[in-house]
């Protein structure tokens, strides 16, 4: 089957998908997990096949950590499902509800999306992600994941497709696209894909932006920083900044640049070089860095790189505005944290950086749709649409308008027969039949 038939597969699937019940849908993410563990094996072998051949073509650390798929993995994923299952149903909702006149009422009711197209590279633990929560969503899914982890994604997905069709899903609500020739078709399928979602590099997610009308939610870097006030507590500075660059560096919320207030430079820096080392991360800083500890030089470019590596770039600031300007300027609109143990200054900085996720006193690693709550993420949005940071079930719903009426129209209101009343009813929209 081509993609175009695969499209239009998914799109007869979701009309019916978007109006099954809450129960069959938990259902059926119940079916997922309990499959995926009772054939662990059998992914885990496809993904040793997949590593097999990574190794061999030299891919880097960092998309060999991602592309690997074992037993902690599956452990993850199903916790995620898990907490999925949990969080109430996003479809439904009622948003508003609006007397417009006698008997004439107006309800802004939420509902999903429709087909869904995400397209990413290695992380075949995103793939089960973005299928649970297009489920729980009621969404349809194309999935296009990089050729790196082809033998994961395949089985991942037939035993899902398997798994939600015992449940009672439409067959065919799942697609998996294999090709670099399905991504081009599939840019052009406005007709059949109502969103995509890249999750890839920085020129991988422009090109997409660049070549669809269809709409696009994503982010193309993840530069994330922590800025280090002068009042801040230097003690969980440094082990703030440790957790949000070590902990796991692959990743688009973890830290590359750090920024420092001159005057606690001093103290600071040694502390963190220290911490640093230990890690095995290279540090790269600007002048007034390499006065007071000995680290390589920041170029232009490090101040706009998403390292995804054991690299951090380090500058000393003036002041806090110095800060918020610099995030800013080089800043992706991600996440970026400040350190301190002023207020005022914590919801400045809040306040004024431009980014989707700003935080006090945490590392950026919480910018996570599972960590939020949210029931694991399909991606962190950093466009301002309707869903920002990281999306969970809240970013995969639209909403649409119902009106229920007893033969109303609009030339009596025209003529001046009638008049609206516009008033605000305590009202959820429940189906009559």
């Amino acid at each position: 089957m081509g993609i175009k038939e695969q499209a239009a597969e998914v799109k007869k699937a979701q009309v019916f998908l978007g109006s099954i019940s809450l129960g069959v849908r938990n259902k059926a993410l119940e079916s997922i997990s309990k499959i995926l563990n009772v054939r662990k094996d059998e992914i885990i072998q496809a993904n040793s096949q997949d590593m097999a051949k990574a190794e061999a073509e030299k891919l880097s650390a960092p998309l060999l950590k991602r592309l690997k798929f074992n037993d902690d993995k599956i452990v993850e994923v199903c916790s995620g499902i898990k907490s999925l299952i949990g969080l109430s149903d996003p479809v439904g909702r009622t948003i508003l509800a609006r007397e417009l006149d006698k008997d004439l009422e107006l309800y802004q009711v939420s509902c999903p999306i429709g087909v869904i197209g995400m397209i990413f590279e290695s992380r075949p633990d995103a793939l089960v992600q973005i299928a649970t929560l297009c489920l729980k969503s009621g969404n349809g899914v194309i999935l296009k994941g990089g050729s790196e982890a082809s033998n994961t994604n395949r089985i991942l997905t037939e035993l899902i497709a398997e798994a939600t069709e015992t449940a009672g899903i439409p067959s065919g609500w799942i697609q998996l696209a294999e090709t670099r020739q399905d991504v081009s078709e599939m840019l052009n399928m406005e007709k059949n894909i109502d969103l995509l979602i890249p999750r890839g590099s920085n020129s991988f997610v422009k090109y997409i932006m660049k070549n669809t009308s269809i709409p696009v939610m994503g982010h193309a870097d993840g530069i994330c920083h922590l800025f280090v006030d002068e009042s801040a507590d230097l003690s969980m500075a440094v082990e703030l900044t440790d957790d949000s660059k070590t902990q796991y560096v692959a990743v688009c919320n973890a830290l590359e640049t750090l920024l420092v207030d001159k005057s606690i430079a001093a103290e600071f820096l040694p502390l963190m070089k220290e911490r640093m080392e230990s890690k095995n991360v290279e540090l790269r800083g600007c002048n007034i860095t390499r006065t007071i500890i000995d680290v390589k030089p920041a170029t232009e470019e490090d101040w706009s790189t998403e390292y995804l590596d054991y690299t951090l770039s380090v500058k000393v600031v003036d002041s806090l505005d110095s800060a918020i300007e610099h995030i800013n300027n080089y800043g992706s609109g991600h996440t970026d944290v400040i350190v301190s143990s002023n207020a005022d200054k914590a919801e400045k900085f809040m306040n004024l950086v431009d980014s989707a996720d700003t935080f006090w006193n945490c590392s950026t690693r919480f910018s996570d749709g599972f960590r939020f709550g949210l029931g694991a993420e399909v991606g962190v949005s950093t466009n301002k649409i309707h869903a920002r940071g990281p999306v969970g079930l809240e970013g995969l719903v639209i909403y649409k308008w119902r009106l229920r009426g007893h033969g109303h129209k609009v030339a009596d209101y025209a003529s001046g027969n009638s008049h609206f009343t516009h008033k605000i009813i305590n009202k959820e929209y429940k189906s009559l039949n």
